[in-house]
């Protein structure tokens, strides 16, 4: 494991959250979808899956999406500006089978901003293990996708929209068509 836990499920759901907003259909556009999506991050807290909390967690999607193109300082700063503009306090807690682990917002906070400052906080230990270069965007020319590379060698290049086996498929038919 590169970071802890939560460090790693906060970055992998704040890079899901941001490449729904290329997917068509928006899953956040729907209840049922949203709703699907957002119990696979099994967030702690009140969720309430309306209009109004799913208009609040797209809005996040493009401030979000800001980190995979920054370098460290801008990072630092965006990092800073989302504690402060959720009045983050970070608090260590224990709950529904995770051991002790950060939470900077109150439990009772919408889930957006939950999810934002998740991310500002994971972000945090990315920063200071030198490891931004993990925030990466997907290498297939036809895909914007955003990824976060866990790998032991730095070695992912590829989200998970299934963009790495079209590659290698596309390279199998370019050796077998020169062969």
């Amino acid at each position: 494991m590169l970071f802890a836990h939560d460090t790693e499920v906060a970055l992998q759901s704040a890079a899901a959250l941001v490449n729904t907003a290329d997917e068509d259909p928006d899953p956040l556009a729907e209840a049922a979808s949203y709703q699907a999506f957002v119990q696979q991050w099994e967030w702690s807290g009140p969720i309430t899956y309306d209009a109004a909390e799913r208009a609040a967690v797209s809005a996040i999607r493009p401030r979000l999406r800001e980190l995979w193109s920054m370098g460290e300082v801008d990072a630092v700063t965006w990092v800073n500006d989302v504690l402060a503009d959720e009045r983050a306090l970070p608090q260590l807690v224990r709950h529904d089978g995770w051991d002790w682990h950060l939470h900077a917002t109150p439990a009772d906070a919408p889930l957006a901003s939950r999810w934002i400052v998740e991310a500002a906080m994971a972000v945090v230990d990315v920063i200071r293990a030198g490891e931004l270069s993990r925030l990466n965007t997907c290498a297939a020319e036809d895909c914007d996708n955003v990824l976060v590379d866990l790998s032991k060698n730095r070695s992912r290049r590829y989200c998970e929209a299934g963009c790495g086996n079209r590659a290698n498929v596309a390279a199998y038919r370019a050796r077998q068509s020169n062969g």
